[in-house]
């Protein structure tokens, strides 16, 4: 399942960046003494109790700010309370409580999401009473915190992760293949689901960034259950003028997460990008299984061979992915948008495929025998024996005399000889290098 999603909130200069901070176990915000600092929102993966979550740092509320760069802030902080699954509400616990906490709590109390209010710079016994002042705000019982002194943290994260949905709750059953569409904005992510789903039930338009959310379409073919999950697009970071799009990053990499196979969709008339290369890459990180559909085909100027110097061209690029299948399609015309299916079912095998103990050691011994592993400081690498221990992606357990002497080339020759036997295509192959039991 994806990472719950936490956004700190608050007005200016509570000490939510310090909290952020504090969470992440490393300096990713700035920290100053100054209100208006955090301009945008800042987002980081962290964990508590085995929970990993993804926290959104925000800029300050001020509800009712006319300057330009506060309503941006505000804009932007409404836009993380949005997205979250908890939100932590920071107040200045020596300050007290003000107008604009007020203002604040009222608006988290409209979202109907789940809030735990965090009452900071509670550093000294002082302010300790200070605390009960703050159950005016309605929102529930507030948990005194130190940010600057790492004070009531891990109280106060015990809380939030009571708020997350229990692990292994699924939203569909496991016969269900979750598609996540990936992509730049204005590839036509949306355009190939209407396409495949042949009736408009995803807005469409040419505006890039028209995508807001992750947007899950169920629906049944085949006797197959699916769902796609069309996201907004990614943009690199210093081309993002909308604050929606910043949004829309965190949507997109859960909904990778989310997914068993992933479309990454290619502007044919652009070609690969810098930013096709990171969205492909988490896609590689997270294990999923891989479709790269170039859209616009009907955009291109070709000639017999126009076709092959762009799968070339894909796999010099994407040179760590050269196991996902490409397609080249027209979401405008429905060229080969009835294929796309196919291959979601075709690529959902091959990332759940196992393969029996005995066939996997035949062909890692053949291999062997091929080609023989060089000797490291006199000594030669010895397998031992080789197991398949899970799928989703497929993963090799490979015993071995001494780990340090498995270089990543012969681990990569022997991906390619079990692809060369099994398949795999579309899915991404892990190895488990394990030292022989003493």
């Amino acid at each position: 399942m994806a990472k719950p999603v936490v956004a700190i909130v608050g007005r200016p200069n509570v000490g939510k960046s310090t909290l952020f901070n504090r969470i992440a176990g490393k300096r990713i915000s700035i920290v100053e003494d100054v209100p208006g600092v955090t301009r945008d929102r800042i987002y980081a993966e962290a964990e508590w109790l085995g929970r990993k979550f993804i926290m959104i740092d925000t800029g300050g509320l001020e509800p009712y700010a006319q300057d330009i760069i506060m309503q941006q802030m505000k804009r932007q902080a409404e836009i993380a309370i949005e997205t979250a699954n908890v939100i932590i509400f920071v107040v200045d616990g020596q300050e007290g409580v003000t107008a604009t906490d007020q203002e604040v709590a009222n608006m988290l109390r409209k979202t109907s999401k789940k809030v735990i209010l965090a009452c900071n710079k509670i550093d000294s016994q002082k302010y300790k009473d200070n605390i009960y002042e703050f159950y005016n705000l309605g929102i529930g019982e507030p948990i005194g915190i130190s940010a600057g002194q790492a004070l009531g943290l891990g109280d106060l994260l015990d809380e939030v992760v009571k708020l997350f949905p229990h692990e292994g709750e699924e939203e569909y059953d496991d016969f269900t293949i979750k598609v996540a569409l990936v992509g730049r904005p204005n590839v036509g992510k949306s355009s190939i689901i209407n396409k495949i789903l042949g009736e408009e039930r995803v807005i469409v338009s040419n505006i890039p960034g028209t995508t807001r959310d992750a947007i899950d379409t169920p629906f049944e073919a085949g006797g197959q259950k699916y769902v796609l999950i069309d996201t907004a697009g990614m943009r690199k970071k210093g081309k993002i003028n909308e604050s929606i799009e910043r949004y829309s990053v965190i949507r997109s990499l859960t909904a990778i997460e989310r997914s068993d196979v992933c479309i990454l969709v290619i502007d044919g008339e652009t070609g690969v990008t810098e930013q096709d290369s990171k969205i492909a890459g988490y896609m590689h990180e997270q294990g999923r299984g891989a479709i790269i559909v170039v859209n616009k085909w009907d955009l291109v100027e070709k000639d017999d061979k126009t076709m092959n110097r762009y799968k070339e061209n894909i796999l010099k690029e994407l040179s760590f992915m050269s196991y996902a299948p490409i397609m080249f399609v027209s979401a405008l015309t429905g060229q080969r948008i009835s294929k796309i299916l196919e291959m979601v079912d075709f690529v959902s095998n091959q990332h759940a495929m196992r393969v029996q103990t005995g066939l996997l050691n035949d062909v890692i011994n053949e291999a062997v025998l091929m080609n023989q592993p060089s000797v490291s400081g006199g000594r030669r690498l010895n397998i031992l024996y080789s197991t398949q221990v899970s799928v989703k992606p497929p993963t090799f357990a490979i015993f071995v005399n001494d780990p340090e002497l498995m270089h990543f080339s012969y681990e990569r020759y022997l991906e390619n000889q079990i692809r060369k036997s099994f398949g795999f295509q579309g899915t991404p192959i892990r190895f488990l290098i394990k030292g022989k039991s003493k």
